[in-house]
């Protein structure tokens, strides 16, 4: 229920005549948009946290802003909108909010916040123009571009150039925490990233993405933040924060890392690097050193991998390895220190510094992570080889839960999550999201389940192949290349055909290559070296086209419109029990006496299939066919929960000879 009496009338805000219709032509009133408002407004009043599941076409956006915009005016405090993808963040701050706040009349500013490596160090830009012949190979035309901008750019931020510069370059130029002057900076007044701090802190909605926003929850527990108080949060596109707090809570150490950060020191091969033309030959002995001892500590690791993958798929026991590297970077971030009070320079003793944190931070990384200090944590190795060959030490906690609570629902008073993907159905208000919020340490909360105003029973058809073999079987690819034909055929391309594997994906397009060229229907293949954002593109621009992808293509791609007819699931997308951080987990609940299949395999599933059924269907004019290949969804009892947790739509069971 809307609550009256407020600084912005909510309901008002939605009516039929209201402040939005009288401002967006075509504006529909939608009863599921008007329930979203007025249970966040209630949660904000209550200082409930509040799981939202809104279907597709419910308008999420103005659902959660509406009621932000009315909080900041009656409050005072500020609210932080958190999202997952830079389309969403872009969304809110160039359309959706400029339009709330031209139509509603309610006075508030809003911005957008970027993590500080996206800002320009004008002081930092200067130092590398006068040391580029110590530090550049052949990058100085970029540098000498980057210079130019600088006088120019207003935002002084990467999305405001004009060229993407190599990482190498911007790295140096940088803006970074530990590598300011503060004050004392000659450029202190005309700091872009100073600027855009500022900008924050006058702010009374702040969007983030997901990544800076739990950046700030670690600094916060750490004393530091990057972001302004607040008192208010919406996170969009939740379903993906478990993914996001593993990382930020995790361990990644990479020979990439290791590389790059020796590398910006001194490379013995090109001379360049910062300790190039310094009077540091110390330091560069103890470079050249940690180098050499790096590779053979790959060395071993990739040894160890190779000989052991088959048993546990790089998961790995504490010493695993022997620790031959840690001591080396001690020692060089020794040096780096001693060096860093006889410079005079300032600038150089700045960048000196920054190395030596560098320094420190992976010797902790790797005495954490070969010691595995943290209980109920899963430590883990890749290898990779191919034209980038990468080794890397992995750990993240068997469940995030515990460190999302404590940091976010124990900090903050009303914590709004919001999705298309939250349950995995049932009828009651709460049913569904217990697998959810278990996995993120929501414990106390409230819970809406709205559905789409889309009518799925006339524009969705679902085809279901029950005879096909069980996808684990290996006669299923053959048998699916023939039936996949028959459905690309129906709509003339324009389908996306979903996998869970890339080894899947790479035989079915091999088998169906011939036949897709002899039909005049492009193959648009994940994995191919084209980028996602660029598939999509041709996957847009070429007409009768088919578009192979994995797990990225399951969710937050939009593609209104003709254009997709057809969404073909391969298989039920149950994640592969021997990755070592899904084993951990199905360990750990196997442990504590639970079910690992029904108590985290299939809901994951469920709500994974959600978001790839979720693809087709983007409009309310939009058509097409959902074919799913699995039979298991009508021979295993458990396939009735996949059909029962996506929108009721026509449905059609299809026999061999169909």
């Amino acid at each position: 229920m809307i609550r009256p009496n407020t600084y912005l009338d909510i309901e008002e805000a939605f009516a039929p005549a209201g402040l939005i219709s009288q401002s967006l032509v075509g504006f529909e009133v939608r009863p599921q948009q008007v329930e979203m408002a007025g249970a966040i407004s209630a949660a904000l009043v209550d200082g409930r946290h509040l799981a939202v599941e809104a279907g597709t076409g419910v308008g999420k956006s103005f659902a959660y802003l509406v009621p932000a915009i009315e909080y900041v005016g009656r409050t005072g405090n500020k609210a932080v909108i958190s999202t997952y993808t830079i389309t969403l963040q872009e969304q809110l701050i160039h359309k959706d909010i400029p339009f709330l706040a031209d139509c509603i009349g309610q006075k508030f500013t809003a911005a957008l916040a970027k993590g500080r490596g996206n800002y320009l160090c004008k002081r930092r830009l200067e130092f590398a123009l006068r040391r580029q012949r110590s530090l550049f190979d052949d990058f100085g035309n970029e540098l000498e571009q980057i210079s130019n901008w600088a006088g120019e750019t207003e935002d002084g931020s990467l999305s405001d150039m004009p060229f993407l510069p190599k990482g190498a370059v911007w790295d140096k130029v940088n803006s970074e925490h530990g590598n300011c002057r503060g004050r004392k900076c000659p450029n202190f007044r005309t700091c872009f990233y100073l600027r855009a701090r500022r900008s924050l802190e006058k702010a009374d909605i702040i969007v983030a993405n997901h990544a800076l926003f739990f950046s700030d929850l670690v600094l916060r527990e750490e004393g530091a933040s990057i972001l302004p108080d607040y008192k208010f949060v919406v996170i969009d596109e939740a379903h993906n924060i478990e993914h996001v707090a593993e990382d930020h809570f995790g361990i990644n150490i990479s020979n990439h890392r290791i590389r790059y950060l020796l590398d910006g020191l001194y490379n013995s091969r090109t001379h360049r690097g910062l300790l190039a033309h310094m009077n540091a030959e110390k330091a560069i002995v103890l470079v050249n050193q940690a180098r050499k001892k790096s590779m053979n500590f790959l060395k071993d690791v990739r040894r160890w991998y190779e000989g052991i993958k088959g048993e546990t798929n790089g998961r790995c026991y504490k010493h695993f390895v022997e620790d031959t590297i840690s001591g080396y970077f001690k020692d060089l971030s020794s040096e780096l220190n001693k060096l860093a009070k006889q410079i005079e320079d300032v600038d150089e003793k700045f960048e000196i510094m920054r190395f030596n944190d560098r320094c420190k931070g992976l010797v902790r990384d790797f005495e954490n992570f070969l010691t595995q200090k943290q209980g109920d944590y899963v430590y883990w190795v890749e290898v990779s080889s191919g034209r980038s060959s990468t080794v890397r030490l992995r750990s993240a906690a068997v469940n995030v839960g515990p460190d999302v609570k404590r940091c976010l629902f124990d900090e903050y008073e009303s914590v709004v999550l919001t999705s298309a993907t939250l349950s995995t159905g049932g009828a009651g208000k709460k049913s569904g999201f217990d697998f959810f919020v278990s996995r993120i340490g929501l414990d106390d909360f409230d819970a809406v389940k709205l559905g789409s105003p889309f009518d799925y029973e006339k524009q969705v058809t679902v085809y279901i192949e029950k005879d096909l073999p069980n996808p684990n079987e290996r006669t299923f690819t053959g048998a699916a290349t023939e039936v996949l034909k028959k459905y690309i055929l129906k709509t003339g391309g324009r389908a996306f055909v979903l996998f869970t594997s890339y080894a899947m994906l790479e035989e079915i397009a091999g088998k169906l290559s011939g036949w897709l060229a002899e039909n005049d229907i492009a193959l648009l293949q994940q994995g191919a070296d084209v980028d996602r954002t660029t598939l999509l593109e041709c996957f847009k621009g070429e007409g009768d086209s088919v578009l192979f992808g994995t797990d990225s293509f399951w969710q937050g791609v939009d593609v209104p419109g003709e254009m997709l007819s057809n969404v073909i699931i391969a298989r039920l997308p149950f994640a592969v029990p021997d990755q070592p951080l899904l084993a951990g987990r199905l360990e750990q609940i196997r442990e504590r006496g639970g079910n690992p299949f029904f108590d985290y395999q299939l809901p994951s599933a469920i709500i994974k299939f959600k978001q790839g059924f979720g693809r087709l269907i983007r409009s309310k004019s939009d058509t097409g066919i959902v074919v799913i290949l699995d039979s298991r969804i009508v021979s295993k009892p458990y396939g009735a929960k996949f059909l029962a947790a996506i929108p009721k739509c026509k449905t059609k069971i299809v026999a061999a000879d169909g």
